[in-house]
């Protein structure tokens, strides 16, 4: 069957919803893991890999072949969990009667696009690709133990995060660890050999992004997961402490970020994600209501991811700008310039708001 490249881009970058088997079965392997394994949303792991892999190289520590391994093996290693995940709430009858998780996007078991014995099929190829790649970074750093131990975490929660962790509402927690100071620190480990405390509260803004997507995400589905005896964390403290936590991550982030800044170890190219805020207001403002009972008008296509949609769309600025802020940090400390790294960093976010400037003022004035 034909290589869909356009598919690829597609799946990588939005939820892709199809209903016909038979452009489910014309789909090529790539194309069909992606949309199974939800790859939008677990693009957020490239991003904690390439933040843990600009550290490194801040610190003279990367390495290209290592990182691209370790980076491929987790980023697959997520969509396994993703396939692990699907294949549990289905065979436990979560995943029926219209369930939430069945309304955003394909489900391959729901659909019947594949039997359950080819979903674990393509879990286990999915697990021996994620697993092989663990072994490379255990090879790497001579089975340091540092690795050995997050190897072993990583593969515990790949298996226990569906069951029981989800149902006990440590699966919040868990994402925020995993996908902020664990993996972001734990890829530096892997490149450095040596665990990196500040390295760890670096990684801690995009993990609270991220978490702030998944309780999202288990507060729109709350009554679903009440439904259905999945006691997520909004399910066991209800939907306003949910959402006053969501609030909380997503401010907390940039109260974090700031903190770093003043700490010296990150410049003010950091600041890049005020850039961010913009939408974070837009997420604050949802969250501050309760959900409604159905989509306003207007936001019909988006529906039923409401607080999680405007959590991820906020999400994808905030590490962008994040990843920008430490790219640029990391460049400019290799060159000797007649300006400091602050005063750079004061002049990007200028020039920066220059040009946000002129864009609105250039689309009122058309408008």
């Amino acid at each position: 069957m034909p290589v869909n490249f356009g598919m690829w881009r597609k799946a990588a970058w939005e939820l892709i919803k199809l209903e016909d088997k038979r452009e489910w079965d014309a789909l090529d392997v790539i194309s069909k893991w992606l949309i199974a394994t939800r790859s939008a949303v677990t693009a957020v792991t490239l991003y904690s890999s390439v933040i843990a892999g600009l550290l490194a190289w801040r610190d003279g520590y990367f390495s290209f072949l290592p990182w691209l391994i370790v980076t491929l093996g987790l980023f697959v290693a997520h969509g396994t969990n993703n396939l692990l995940n699907d294949y549990t709430d289905f065979t436990r009858g979560v995943d029926r009667d219209n369930y939430f998780r069945t309304q955003y996007g394909v489900h391959p078991l729901v659909q019947g696009f594949w039997t359950p014995s080819q979903q674990i099929q393509w879990f286990l190829v999915s697990g021996v690709i994620a697993f092989l790649s663990g072994v490379y970074a255990l090879w790497y750093t001579a089975f340091n133990p540092l690795v050995i131990g997050l190897f072993a975490f990583g593969a515990l929660v790949l298996l226990f995060y569906t069951w029981p962790m989800k149902y006990w509402a440590l699966g919040e927690l868990a994402i925020f660890l995993i996908w902020g100071p664990i993996l972001i620190a734990g890829v530096y480990v892997v490149l450095s050999g040596q665990w990196n405390w500040m390295v760890a509260l670096a990684g801690i803004p995009f993990g609270l992004s991220v978490a702030s997507i998944n309780v999202a995400k288990h507060t729109d589905k709350l009554e679903d997961d009440r439904a259905k005896g999945v006691g997520t964390f909004p399910v066991r403290v209800g939907q306003t402490m949910a959402r006053y936590t969501t609030m909380a991550a997503i401010g907390s982030a940039y109260a974090v970020v700031i903190a770093l800044v003043l700490s010296g170890y990150f410049s003010t190219f950091l600041l890049l994600v005020l850039f961010a805020v913009r939408r974070a207001f837009y997420a604050l403002a949802v969250l501050s209501k309760p959900r409604p009972d159905g989509p306003p008008a207007g936001f019909e296509a988006f529906w039923p991811t409401w607080f999680s949609g405007f959590a991820f769309y906020h999400n994808r600025m905030f590490g962008g700008m994040f990843v920008l802020g430490i790219f640029l940090d990391a460049v400019f400390r290799q060159f000797a310039l007649p300006l400091s790294l602050n005063q750079l960093g004061w002049l990007a976010l200028a020039l920066g708001a220059g040009v946000a400037l002129w864009k609105h003022y250039a689309s009122r004035k058309s408008g």
